[in-house]
């Protein structure tokens, strides 16, 4: 019994979580319990546990991490602005008329809002009090209703930037690391957001592409599920359709281009993000168009220029035309920095921004609680064997290293029935995904392949979040049962995306290869 302390351990977490203790509390607490326990059994030196403050001090100085509190702001800024509200209503009236024209108009704005908040629960939840009833008014059939909601909500788990992307590249960066070191190889190669967010690209879209295709044949073969809207809903004009989809549009190209195309760092353009999310905030709540958009393009040319053209005051040897440049680029600061200003100010008049803060800070105390008690867990659990354990299991499973990934694989989706994505990532991830590099794996695409995994078990009844999520802003007469069924089919739909990822990896390697 002793000699298997470790998993003993990874059960007795288990069973805190679904007991329903906080998660960060139950990680931490089983670590402490299991350690003194190993240390009086005599199955760990607890002198292991003296990395502990360092791995603390690395997770809170991470460069990588610093980005997820702005990506999060920036979300809660477009949720908390009702910019989604804008999009559905543009889109649907846009798309209406169709046969599944709502069901297409739900998923091309769930991709949009994945691809500028990153945030499922807001999305999900945004999506369920403003598209489902109207899809229900419509006479969509509730269950189909329900999965395209759910489904078109879980997006901004795959589409860049995501901050599963974000943890995931760190967890992936750091095992390949590992990975390099166990060869052999002291000059080790490094992993960086920008490659996953690019790995991520393709294959999140060709989830839309698969999601749409099921829909439109859906709305062929039994038009009473998914029947046109009503004809006396009025079609948007183009000005309506250009002022809800342009700016997230503009946005995305901003943050992802400037990640992509190596200008920014990812906590840089999350940054940039972030500034953009309040002027479109300020936009949103009545500030004058003429006055965002001029600060807008202020700080575009700015950065632009700035970047191909850089004016260092410092220097000595600066003709007049530089210094013209200079001021130039000061005065561009300044109506950016007022229009910013503006949008502040009307921001915190409606309290959005308090919000959004609020949000903000809640969720990154829960991401970053959890990765610190999970650094915590994987010391005692690797002091207790556990590390070589797993990494035995996986080299023996039978069919090799694809017998391995596919063991990993089904682990993982089971555990997204019970754990978050978070949990997931900084728990299990780090243990498995070393031995699987080690076995031969490509770790970008090991890592976009988990990612679609892990948005797989955010649907996957009885505990997907998303459905709990959609449960609690659903309409009364939307059952439970109704919304377990209705994400069925879109589940089949996950399965067929990750086989074609398995099969065709350059869905996963060709545009980070292109790009870095």
């Amino acid at each position: 019994m002793i000699e298997y302390l470790d998993l003993i351990m990874f059960a007795a977490l288990m069973g805190a979580i679904l007991l329903g203790f906080p998660v960060s509390f139950s990680i931490a607490g089983v670590a402490v319990i299991f350690a003194y326990l190993g240390w009086m059994l005599g199955q760990m030196d607890i002198g292991l546990l003296g990395a502990l403050g360092q791995r603390v001090f690395g997770v809170l100085t991470n460069p990588v991490l610093i980005a997820i509190p702005l990506f999060v702001l920036m979300g809660a800024l477009l949720e908390k602005s009702r910019i989604a509200e804008g999009l559905l209503d543009a889109m649907g009236r846009l798309f209406g008329q169709l046969r599944g024209g709502l069901g297409i108009s739900v998923v091309l704005v769930g991709t949009l809002l994945a691809a500028s908040t990153g945030i499922v629960g807001a999305t999900v939840v945004a999506m369920g009090m403003i598209a489902l009833p109207t899809m229900l008014r419509a006479g969509y059939d509730a269950r189909v209703a329900s999965g395209i909601v759910c489904t078109a909500g879980t997006l901004g788990q795959i589409i860049p930037p995501s901050t599963l992307l974000i943890i995931l590249a760190d967890v992936m960066s750091t095992s390949f690391q590992q990975a390099q070191y166990e060869q052999g190889k002291f000059s080790v190669e490094a992993l960086s957001v920008g490659q996953f967010f690019a790995a991520a690209v393709i294959p999140g879209l060709v989830l839309v592409c698969l999601y749409l295709i099921y829909i439109v044949t859906r709305g062929w073969l039994r038009p009473q599920d998914m029947p046109p809207a009503p004809l006396d809903m009025a079609k948007p004009d183009w000005r309506e359709v250009v002022g809800a989809v342009i700016p997230p549009v503009l946005l995305i190209v901003a943050v992802l281009g400037a990640i992509l195309g190596g200008i920014a760092t990812p906590t840089e353009a999350a940054s940039v993000g972030a500034v953009g999310a309040l002027l479109m905030t300020g936009y949103r709540i009545g500030i004058a168009p003429r006055v965002i958009l001029l600060g807008t393009v202020a700080l575009i040319a700015l950065g632009i220029l700035a970047g191909a053209f850089p004016v260092r005051f410092q220097r000595s040897d600066l003709t007049s035309g530089a210094y013209a440049l200079g001021i130039f680029y000061a005065a561009l600061a300044v109506v950016g920095g007022v229009s910013v200003l503006l949008a502040l100010r009307a921001a915190l008049k409606k309290k959005v921004v308090q919000e959004a803060v609020k949000s903000t800070m809640t969720m990154t105390s829960m991401i970053f609680a959890t990765i610190i008690a999970a650094g915590f867990f994987s010391l005692v659990f690797i002091g207790l064997g556990g590390e070589e354990r797993v990494a035995g299991i996986l080299s023996e499973m039978p069919g090799g290293a694809n017998g391995a990934l596919v063991f990993c694989m089904v682990v993982i989706f089971i555990l997204g029935f019970f754990l978050d994505f978070v949990e997931i990532s900084v728990i299990v991830l780090p243990l498995v995904t070393p031995t699987l590099i080690l076995l031969g794996h490509d770790p970008i695409w090991l890592g976009v392949l988990i990612a679609v995994n892990l948005q797989t078990s955010f649907l996957t009844p009885p505990f997907g979040f998303s459905l709990f999520y959609l449960r609690g802003a659903a309409p009364k007469e939307v059952t439970t049962g109704q919304i377990y069924a209705g994400v069925l089919p879109f589940i089949c739909l996950q399965i067929v995306g990750i086989a074609l990822i398995w099969l065709l990896p350059v869905l996963a390697t060709w545009l980070p290869k292109a790009l870095f």
